[in-house]
């Protein structure tokens, strides 16, 4: 059993996508285990802390062996699936470069990150320049996803009107029937309608131009894909000038190109690839996450002067400023922004296997369903912590019922 999440990492050449990705997945040799059958060539696994209730429980330390991730101190490494996206050049929408596969990955996605080079020392085509703005590549993914969309109704809307009135349809179920395709679902399309109408009025289906499609299909990818900005390179000339007009420009309660300031991540992938290999050579102590890194701790083995020299450089320019790399703090903005709730399956209250990232709104006896159909099938009832009974349609909701014991 495993959690069904799915993060896609986009980004244009050399923007740092694969530093991102190297430094994100890069699995300690303690976790040998993952929740899925197949892991594709395009895709890896990265992992989401959250707090392990074995601490609560006073349960012995070696009692918590997670099935899949690992639990260190009271915190649980949850694994969630990473996929590469590849092929995001201009021009995607309309099947450039490896455009099709690009947008058909996508579908795939609960949530997206896009890796920006925030130091703008790549063009929009990834060659070396100087004083590019990466506002560029934000408007630029967006607009890439919104043709496709946009294009693909365009092409069939005359019909998509005619069976609407035919049937005699809600514009939620005409609008989900076109759109099940981009793996989305009912309550998706239901915000997103909802949204429109609150913006801009409510509208018969029949009575909308093209420029109301385009409108919903902005409200929709919203909804639909919500994005979290890594910019990446933040210890590189000009970023921090870059940076504040990023963080300027999309203030304010509504997103604008897709994004929102709380999902603007500052990050610098290359640093974390270091560190976590300096740990791995014993030469330093260190944690992904970790606000700093030790270097006199027993058993290290001592630096040379060039890694002593890069060390004190990610200590000052990174650590020092930001507080972290930001790397661990892209997938945990990935997964909280689309509220996924972790839940302990258990048989004792002393012992937790496993946790599984389920979406909101989820019931106890839809988690039941999902973890198997015996279960299913044989349920008489759930409870929690302290014995407390858990209805069938109880929403599962985090530090509340999210420990259940299945009768």
């Amino acid at each position: 059993m495993s959690s069904s999440f799915v993060i896609a990492c986009v980004g244009k050449p050399s923007a740092g996508k694969s530093s991102f990705l190297n430094a994100v997945t890069d699995a300690s040799a303690k976790v040998g285990n993952f929740p899925f059958t197949t892991i594709e060539p395009n895709q890896g696994i990265a992992y989401y802390p959250v707090d392990c209730p074995c601490r609560a429980a006073h349960a012995a330390k070696e009692s918590c062996k997670p099935r899949y991730g690992w639990c260190a101190d009271g915190r649980r490494f949850v694994p969630v699936r990473l996929l590469d996206v590849a092929g995001l050049v201009p021009g995607a929408s309309e099947g450039r470069g490896l455009g099709n596969k690009f947008l058909d990955d996508l579908r795939q996605a609960d949530v997206l990150i896009h890796v920006v080079d925030a130091s703008g020392t790549t063009d929009d085509n990834g060659r070396e320049t100087k004083g590019y703005d990466p506002v560029g590549d934000i408007q630029w993914l967006r607009k890439e996803i919104e043709d496709w969309v946009f294009g693909n109704m365009e092409r069939r809307w005359g019909g998509i009107v005619r069976r609407h009135i035919a049937v005699k349809a809600s514009i939620v179920d005409t609008m989900h029937a076109q759109l099940a395709g981009y793996g989305t679902v009912r309550s998706i399309v239901q915000r997103a309608v909802d949204q429109l109408h609150a913006r801009f009025g409510s509208m018969d289906l029949d009575k909308w131009d093209m420029e109301r499609v385009r409108d919903f299909v902005r409200v929709f990818l919203d909804e639909r894909f919500p994005t979290v900005v890594a910019l990446n390179k933040i210890d590189m000339p000009d970023a921090d000038k870059n940076i504040a007009a990023i963080v300027r420009r999309y203030r304010g309660p509504d997103p604008r190109d897709g994004v929102r300031a709380e999902n603007i991540v500052l990050t610098s992938a290359l640093s974390e690839c270091f560190l976590r290999k300096m740990a791995k050579q014993r030469i330093i102590t260190y944690a992904p996450g970790d606000a700093e890194f030790s270097t006199d701790a027993p058993g290290l083995r001592p630096a040379d002067e060039r890694t002593q020299r890069r060390l004190d450089n990610i200590s000052d320019l990174v650590l020092f400023r930001y507080g972290s790399t930001g790397v661990q703090d892209v997938i945990v903005r990935a997964v909280e922004v689309r509220g996924f709730v972790p839940v302990f399956p258990v048989k004792s209250f002393s012992v937790f296997p496993e946790c599984i990232l389920v979406r909101p709104g989820t019931t106890v006896r839809e988690f039941a369903r999902r973890l198997h159909s015996d279960i299913d099938r044989a349920y008489a009832g759930a409870e929690t912590v302290g014995a407390i009974q858990l209805a069938e349609d109880d929403a599962i909701v985090a530090g509340k019922n999210n420990i259940i014991r299945f009768m």
